[in-house]
């Protein structure tokens, strides 16, 4: 059986250390990708939510998945985003975004502007 890798946007993560039962399926069993801009922002919203000890806890949990973000990707990121300029999609989804895309796996969020976009997996 092959296990299914995701992009998962900070979103997901958000719902994930906040114990959402919809995203319970997401938690064992996956490939997971981000990067260190999703745990920037993670930490951060952490920061301002519960605690800095709950901040340091979910990005030691997270960094092992994040990789790296290369001039290609930014480029092409920054393409798309101007494409849908219309809609409120941050830098980092659209970089998450355009690497899920290049790498041919699902953007996991519940971002409602990515709601009805090919390769995105919309859990609320």
């Amino acid at each position: 059986m092959e296990i299914e890798s995701f992009y998962f946007d900070t979103y997901a993560l958000y719902e994930i250390v906040a114990g959402n039962p919809a995203y319970r399926r997401y938690i064992q069993g996956v490939s997971i990708i981000i990067t260190k801009l999703n745990l920037m922002e993670l930490y951060y919203g952490l920061l301002l939510t519960h605690s800095k000890e709950m901040a340091e806890k979910y990005y030691d949990t997270f960094v092992e998945y994040a990789i790296e973000i290369d001039d290609p990707v930014i480029k092409q990121a920054m393409e798309f985003r101007f494409a849908n300029k219309y809609k409120n999609l941050s830098y980092v989804d659209c970089i998450g975004y355009t690497i899920a895309t290049q790498r041919n796996i699902k953007f996991l969020t519940g971002d409602k502007e990515f709601k009805d976009m090919p390769g995105v997996e919309y859990v609320k």
